[in-house]
């Protein structure tokens, strides 16, 4: 990271002066250095960044090498289509003599090629390629995924494998890692199909609610899709808190195609997508992937703007909803923070101060008394409920054991109307058991009234009425008169048959021209199709698993995400200040 600020700002200075590192003097025609002038260059500018000249003369070969690279790779795609791409290697590799290497390619190969290749050249087994954010799909080309001459990619390790030294278990982390990703995704899917039209208590559902737990009203396929993206987020944050990164950002990523097919203004009406964003940076962060610079940047860029259309230029919407914005300064915390590294890595010191200067004020807001803790957790309330109530209440330890009781009597009170929901569901669908109903279709043409029992029932007469006076109108049983049939038996095949006078003549030709009245129709008869179909299990016993294995990974506490006890913050923000606080700058 420190070695990056150094290039950052040599690298701007070396634009202001338009000096061109590849070209002499600084460069022989061998590639060689200019070592004098490349001396003096170093010279020169050691004051200026307030580094030695030794540090100063490294960095500048440094960027020199890079660019002589970049120059002959730009000559060599000219003239043969051969890329060369940057690649970011994992930093716990056995042979770490750089984090950083290069690859030349074409790019109309397989990305399954590449990965085979980096993998035979770095002993890296089970590896997967992110190109800006975006896992790279094995069984498509490079240039079909965006890559491109110089791109640069993160080589993402997707198992401890080589760590267990014996292939048995390599494969068997890899297993277990593709089955994560393809469980909690068969596990939301399962769920994101379900309506609550069935018994909550046997068939779980979903529920997508407001900041004040009301159910918010999404077409089903977008519902699909927000189900699953939280679904993915809710699993990569269960990994993030046992700091497994690697699979967390995998975990991540799904979660980020998914919402990319939810409805933009969707996105910024809720906080999530925001909080995302934050995450997978956080990631990025946790395995020194930040060269990622270019994608953690428009994620960050993201974050902020999702914040503020969701919660006000001034927080006055979270506050107007919530009654206080204390809880969710901690996102803004990490926001501001991670912003501050990538100014720092960017080179520009002054922003990353004025940055810092912006967190180190909301951190000392956001650091709790110890003492008011114990007294809260003492009165009964939970470390997390006394954690989010101070925040809540900027320290005021009256105020947040008053405002702990009230949301705990909120949360009480919204148990309450869904249990009486659910009671006043189970009469209603008992009531249209009795009219005829199978409990499966009751339980759905209630679901599609919203509850509403009169309006069922009011359909469904309906439905009765039109479909009988429909299947013997007077113009159907004349043709039937006409050919010979008596007015009864007409009218009972036209009922029986729905209307068809060919088939009511065919079961008229059958019976000799002698049928009973058709009986009055029932919700479960053939004259209510919508209604008919079989009451069958809607879920195998592998599904129910999947289900309950997924909803583990949810936090039954509305504000989890929140929760934060500040403590990685801390140190990052420790790690900022020492190096901006030292004359020379160490190596990461």
């Amino acid at each position: 990271m420190a070695e990056q600020n150094t290039e950052a700002k040599l690298k701007n200075l070396l634009k202001q002066e338009k000096i061109q590192l590849w070209n002499p003097p600084y460069t022989g025609d061998d590639n060689e250095p200019g070592q004098q002038h490349m001396q003096e260059l170093a010279e020169r500018y050691a004051p200026r960044v307030c580094l030695s000249v030794a540090d100063v003369a490294g960095a500048l070969e440094s960027i020199r090498v890079q660019t002589v690279k970049r120059g002959k790779g730009n000559k060599t795609f000219r003239e043969t289509n051969v890329a060369t791409l940057e690649l970011l290697l994992p930093r716990d590799r056995k042979d770490p003599k750089s984090k950083k290497s290069y690859l030349e390619t074409r790019l109309d190969v397989l990305v399954q090629e590449v990965v085979d290749r980096i993998g035979q050249d770095y002993g890296l087994k089970y590896i997967k390629l992110i190109l800006n954010g975006k896992t790279l799909s094995v069984d498509q080309r490079l240039d079909e995924q965006g890559v491109k001459n110089h791109s640069k990619m993160m080589v993402l390790r997707v198992s401890d494998a080589e760590l267990k030294q014996q292939m048995s278990k390599e494969e068997q982390k890899k297993k277990e890692q593709n089955e994560s990703l393809q469980r909690t995704q068969k596990g939301f899917q399962i769920l994101s199909e379900r309506d609550g039209s069935e018994d909550p208590d046997t068939t779980p559902f979903l529920e997508i609610a407001d900041q004040k737990g009301n159910p918010l009203k999404i077409p089903h396929k977008e519902k699909k899709a927000l189900i699953l993206a939280m679904g993915f987020h809710e699993k990569g944050r269960s990994l993030m808190k046992r700091k497994q990164y690697d699979d967390a950002l995998c975990h991540l990523l799904q979660a980020d195609q998914q919402f990319s097919k939810c409805d933009s203004a969707l996105l910024t009406s809720v906080d999530n997508y925001a909080v995302l964003q934050l995450d997978i940076v956080w990631c990025y962060r946790a395995l020194e992937a930040l060269s990622c610079l270019d994608d953690g940047k428009s994620r960050l860029q993201r974050a902020e703007d999702c914040f503020l259309q969701c919660y006000g230029e001034q927080r006055e919407r979270l506050r107007m909803i919530k009654g206080n914005t204390g809880r969710e300064e901690v996102l803004f915390l990490r926001l501001y923070l991670l912003q501050s590294l990538l100014s720092y890595i960017e080179g520009n010191d002054a922003q990353t101060r004025h940055q810092l200067s912006k967190v180190e004020s909301l951190y000392s807001r956001l650091c709790l008394d110890s003492e008011k803790m114990a007294q809260l957790m003492a009165l009964g309330f939970s470390e997390r409920e006394a954690r989010l109530g101070l925040r809540a209440c900027q320290g005021d330890l009256q105020d947040a054991a008053d405002h702990i009781s009230n949301r705990r009597q909120e949360r009480e009170e919204l148990r309450q109307r869904e249990r009486q929901k659910r009671r006043r569901r189970m009469e209603d669908v008992s009531t249209l058991i009795q009219q005829g109903y199978s409990r499966r279709d009751a339980a759905r043409a209630l679901h599609r009234a919203d509850g509403d029992i009169l309006q069922v029932s009011m359909q469904t007469a309906q439905a009765t009425n039109n479909n009988t006076e429909e299947a013997v109108s007077a113009e159907k049983v004349e043709q039937l008169l006409y050919l010979g049939f008596e007015r009864d038996a007409s009218e009972a095949a036209l009922g029986l048959t729905g209307g068809d006078v060919q088939s009511a003549t065919q079961l008229l030709l059958n019976n000799q021209g002698v049928l009973s009245p058709s009986p009055s129709p029932s919700p479960s008869t053939s004259t209510s199709p919508s209604l008919e179909e079989p009451s069958t299990s809607s879920t195998s016993t592998e599904d129910e698993e999947l289900v309950s294995e997924v909803l583990e990974d949810i936090s039954r506490h509305e504000e989890d995400y929140l929760d934060l006890t500040l403590e990685e913050e801390s140190e990052l923000i420790d790690t900022l200040k020492s190096y901006l606080s030292r004359g020379s700058t160490p190596t990461v």
